[in-house]
């Protein structure tokens, strides 16, 4: 299924070198961009046709400027309808996260190693692939956790890997997983079913909007992978309604990790585990209470 609207897009194909692709990724969310292809020296971002006007290439290009010190070459191309999903598929291999961890693209045979879990994605273009850095940083993390008797929120769900990767890993509690984007929603219900991850509760709802009545039930482990602007807004709900849980993120470029300790310690939480890969950050944090209890 395609995402709710036209099924028309606008290719932007970006001229850089390709260890530039994961902070131009990182700067080109903040702008409601999120299906990206890697093409040699170029990086393929697409976004609705209706998206796409005077005032959002004017703000891209700002966005680009404001971070970089300059706008890369690029060429915006206009896509008529097409099987999307098909092209995104063909992109994928398998991907060994760790030792514990193999995601695969779902019907692709593989040869995982003795006890390594095994995750099937039908990504539908979807985040949550295990292509990007920061969905491999998260599992990471969550594979050293006790998940058994936590209670857990994904925010920003994707394609449901992080929520699938818990109940696998041994959670035993209901999961509530979320995004505000219909077609992440629906594919992570499609994936949570083609690995029997069960009692798995996949909304669609806004996190920032909906976040407190949520929060309320009584959660102990939140993951966020999203990105800066939406960690700094919500973190503060958190600290605030949820002060007992942990909370485990990514999403957040190493450059921003100054930001990232300042926000911390104005919100009382401490550091427990920082990992990285390239140009991103994963951090598990706890408030200074629940760290001391």
């Amino acid at each position: 299924m395609l995402p709710t609207g036209t099924h028309n897009y606008i290719e932007l194909a970006i001229t850089i070198a390709p260890a530039l692709f994961e902070p131009y990724i990182a700067i080109l969310s903040e702008e409601g961009i999120e299906y990206f292809l890697e093409d040699d020296d170029r990086l393929l971002a697409y976004l609705p046709e209706s998206l796409w006007n005077e005032d959002k290439e004017f703000a891209v290009r700002s966005l680009l400027e404001e971070t970089f010190g300059s706008v890369p070459p690029y060429r915006a191309s206009f896509m008529a309808d097409r099987n999307w999903n098909a092209e995104w598929e063909a992109h994928l291999q398998p991907i060994e996260i760790s030792d514990r961890f193999l995601i695969v693209q779902k019907n692709k045979e593989v040869s995982p190693k003795p006890g390594q879990i095994v995750i099937e994605i039908n990504p539908k273009m979807s985040f949550g692939t295990g292509y990007h850095a920061t969905t491999r940083l998260m599992l990471r993390q969550m594979e050293n956790l006790d998940l058994q008797d936590r209670k857990i929120m994904d925010i920003g769900t994707g394609t449901g890997v992080l929520a699938i990767a818990s109940r696998k890993l041994g959670n035993r509690h209901p999961i509530l997983a979320f995004d505000n984007n219909a077609w992440a929603a629906e594919n992570a219900v499609e994936n949570a079913e083609e690995n029997d991850a069960a009692d798995i509760r996949i909304e669609l709802i806004d996190a920032e909007e909906e976040l407190v009545k949520n929060l309320r039930e009584g959660y102990d482990l939140i993951l966020a992978n999203i990105n800066k602007n939406v960690i700094d807004r919500i973190l503060p709900v958190i600290r605030n309604y949820a002060s007992e849980a942990d909370v485990l993120l990514s999403g957040i470029l190493v450059y921003d990790e100054p930001w990232l300790k300042k926000l911390l310690k104005r919100l009382g939480y401490v550091n427990i585990k920082t990992i990285y890969e390239d140009e991103w950050l994963s951090s598990l944090v706890r408030t200074e209470t629940a760290a001391k209890s």
